[in-house]
């Protein structure tokens, strides 16, 4: 007995160290059929009003199902109610649970409590006889019962004869249940708790990508090609990554940490985030502009107006007569298309148009009562001198400050060990290799390879994502040409970007999220050249 005893702790130990479901079902199982010689068992887990076989082991008949084995149950789950709504009683198993008690059945052919018909049609197919069982629910630490473990044909080991189970079999599974239970539970919490994270970052990241129907999908479409460039290092047997291997835990970390870097967006105005104009703020303020000079042309109107009322003899005007004020009139309209040329991001504004700008702004409306106000505002003409895209320096700093943000944001959340460098993988994304990046102009030797895994595939989505209204997409030729120039320019990690090239990585990704025109033949030979 104190053998026995002995094995029942070091069972228990093992359930509190395994983090595998099916393999913490396989010790749970088997662990009964040591302490007490079943040749059989089979454990449920409760699922609603039903049973439903988890793992079946019969030793005699070489039967594995469930668990580790790999062959699922075939077995259809027990119902604990019959038709009526009764509680089902008329098996060993359902009733150990509707009644919260241990059964002990010595022989099953000749007891007279139970329907074993099923029981013994098994035997007669297979030659087996199902004589001895114990069932025992497992209850969890509040009470709660989660399933069950029946036992069958306890063997005496002298003899090899099957025989009933004794009063400290009855003991030992009763206190291998409870322990059993409890692991289980912890491991459902545990499963729980990593569902609840994984729903609530995801939560995060659609809410980012919403808040932007110009870069919408693009936390949800990083970590995919993020992942995928990770297996290609794990896969990797070469000199470059051969030595380096992400565990499981490690590519969780890595997945977690795309998905929630960009989560400092959560705090980039949305008018920065979709500036399509440099005049834009919650609307286009070019609207305002073309109001000011509308009073400008009404004002030229209604002075040619009175010029002409005013003329000796109120002579009718003759032909080239510019009373109303007709070149005047035409400059407006030119400064005005000017204007509109400047608010546009892709219209490069020199030095030249910035004087034009400058002598446009200095121009002075007056209002009713008398007041004036410049043509342009010094924001206004401050945002239109942008010499290239929409955004001024102060507002290009507002959005790259959404990596520093992400990376104290992420800093004040208690991460469990093994996700703990997700804050510097996520903040990391923006750094380039020779330390010129933000949000902290951290060099190549200070970054992890994760923090690089995750700026190429950042960059990659970026340049082949079709949801940019302002951009046509990018070919994947097109993309890793782009990327290849921006390595020789200290960017993004050489090696990574010659593996993601050499073994393809960014295939599956293209096939599923880019459009069919951006599939074309990548060169590889010409765009690895780009880097030597």
């Amino acid at each position: 007995m104190l053998h026995r005893i002995e094995r029942l702790n070091a069972i228990g130990t093992a359930l509190s160290a395994e983090t595998d479901t099916p393999r913490l079902l396989e010790i749970i199982l088997l662990g009964a059929k040591e302490l007490t010689g079943a040749d059989g068992g089979s454990l449920y887990i409760l699922a609603g009003r039903a049973l439903n076989f988890e793992l079946i082991h019969t030793t005699s008949l070489g039967l594995h199902m469930g668990g580790t084995s790999g062959r699922p149950v075939t077995f259809p789950p027990i119902p604990l109610d019959l038709a009526d709504g009764a509680p089902n009683l008329h098996n060993v198993v359902t009733t150990a649970i509707n009644e919260q008690r241990l059964v002990n059945v010595p022989d099953a052919y000749q007891d007279q409590r139970f329907d074993f018909s099923g029981t013994r049609a098994f035997d007669q197919r297979t030659g087996y006889r199902s004589q001895s069982f114990l069932s025992v629910p497992m209850q969890d630490h509040e009470g709660k019962i989660i399933g069950a473990l029946q036992l069958l044909n306890a063997i005496d080991p002298a003899t090899g004869r099957v025989i009933p189970f004794s009063s400290e079999d009855e003991g030992l599974v009763a206190s291998l249940a409870s322990q059993a239970a409890i692991a289980l539970t912890r491991k459902r919490l545990i499963d729980g708790l990593k569902e609840l994270l994984q729903a609530l970052i995801r939560l995060i990241a659609n809410a980012i990508d919403d808040k932007s129907p110009h870069t919408g999908g693009h936390c949800r479409r990083v970590p995919a090609i993020t992942m995928a460039l990770a297996r290609a290092v794990n896969a990797d047997d070469g000199p470059r990554f051969g030595t380096v291997h992400f565990t499981e835990q490690e590519m969780e970390e890595l997945e977690m940490a795309a998905w929630l870097h960009d989560c400092g967006k959560i705090t980039t105005p949305e008018f920065v985030v979709d500036k399509h104009t440099k005049l834009e703020t919650i609307f286009d303020r070019i609207h305002l502009v073309d109001a000011r000079i509308e009073i400008l042309r009404r004002d030229l109107e209604i002075a040619g107006l009175k010029a002409r009322l005013a003329a000796a003899g109120s002579a009718p005007a003759q032909p080239g007569d510019d009373s109303g004020g007709g070149a005047d009139q035409q400059r407006l309209d030119e400064q005005q298309e000017f204007l509109r040329r400047c608010n546009v991001g892709g219209f490069f504004v020199d030095n030249q148009a910035r004087e034009q700008l400058a002598a446009i702004a200095g121009q002075r409306i007056r209002l009713a009562g008398g007041e004036e106000l410049p043509l342009l505002t010094e924001n206004e003409l401050y945002n239109l001198s942008v010499a290239r895209g929409t955004l001024t320096d102060e507002e290009r700093q507002i959005i790259n400050n959404h990596s520093d943000a992400s990376l104290r944001m992420l800093e004040t959340l208690p991460f469990p060990d093994y996700l703990r460098r997700v804050p510097e993988i996520a903040g990391g994304h923006h750094e380039r290799m020779d330390g010129k990046g933000y949000p902290r102009g951290v060099p190549a030797g200070q970054l992890s390879l994760q923090s690089r895994i995750l700026a190429i595939a950042d960059i990659f989505e970026a340049l082949t994502a079709s949801d940019r209204v302002y951009r046509k997409p990018n070919t994947l030729s097109e993309t890793l040409t782009i990327m290849a120039r921006m390595c020789r320019e200290g960017h993004i990690d050489r090696e990574l970007l010659t593996l993601l090239i050499d073994s393809e990585a960014y295939l599956d990704y293209a096939r599923q999220l880019l459009r069919p025109e951006q599939l074309d033949t990548v060169d590889r030979a010409r765009i690895l050249a780009i880097l030597d």
